[in-house]
């Protein structure tokens, strides 16, 4: 199966049974992404690769 890459839109081939929390690598821009959707599929950045904390505002201002 395949879904579009986040980061660029080509096309990722997951597998034949992609199941939430695979990982795969986009073959374009080699972004690590996760199945975070089955139906349709679709693909987001993994959850381990950002906290929820972190939303780019410097706190200690």
């Amino acid at each position: 199966m395949k879904a579009n890459c986040i980061s660029c839109q080509e096309m990722v081939n997951t597998g034949n049974h992609p199941r939430l929390g695979d990982i795969c690598n986009c073959p374009k821009c080699d972004a690590r992404l996760e199945v975070v959707w089955l139906d349709p599929l679709e693909l987001d950045w993994p959850a381990d690769e950002y906290s929820d904390d972190d939303d780019g505002y410097d706190d200690n201002f």
